[in-house]
């Protein structure tokens, strides 16, 4: 226990987890990195990706919307949009999403403000079907 980091992943709706850790992995703006109790403290921007964390010798996973992460020596606090565990995610409707985003990018000019916006639909899918194929 002494080993342990405090989690807590946020979003607007809810607290999507709270409790101990043996370490996390976060996707950070700059890159993923993983945290262990202990580390300098650090706020980091959050990209679409995959968010992990140990406990109890078990994996978790989680897709995760941008956001913010802060670190302390003891504890990390996720504020991110949306947080959806493995076992939570509907993969085929992950999958027409992507489909659906990729069908739309091929249709729209780059300068097209709804590009970016295809482009983060695109990744978030990617992300929930990463993680939907992932046990806990």
């Amino acid at each position: 226990m002494a080993d342990e980091l405090m989690v807590e992943i946020v979003t607007p709706e809810k607290i999507a987890f709270s409790g101990s850790v043996e370490e996390i992995t976060i996707p950070g703006s700059d890159g993923e990195f993983g945290v262990l109790r202990g580390h300098a403290p650090l706020l980091s921007s959050l990209e679409i990706g995959v968010l992990s964390f140990t406990k109890d010798g078990k994996r978790t996973f989680y897709a995760v919307n941008t956001g913010y992460a802060e670190v302390t020596s003891s504890k990390v606090t996720i504020l991110v949009e949306t947080a959806e565990r493995s076992d939570m995610i509907d993969k085929a409707r992950a999958q027409k999403a992507k489909d659906n985003a990729e069908s739309q990018l091929t249709k729209i000019d780059r300068g097209d403000y709804d590009y970016e916006l295809l482009r983060a639909a695109l990744a978030r899918a990617i992300a929930r079907i990463s993680v939907s194929e992932k046990t806990m």
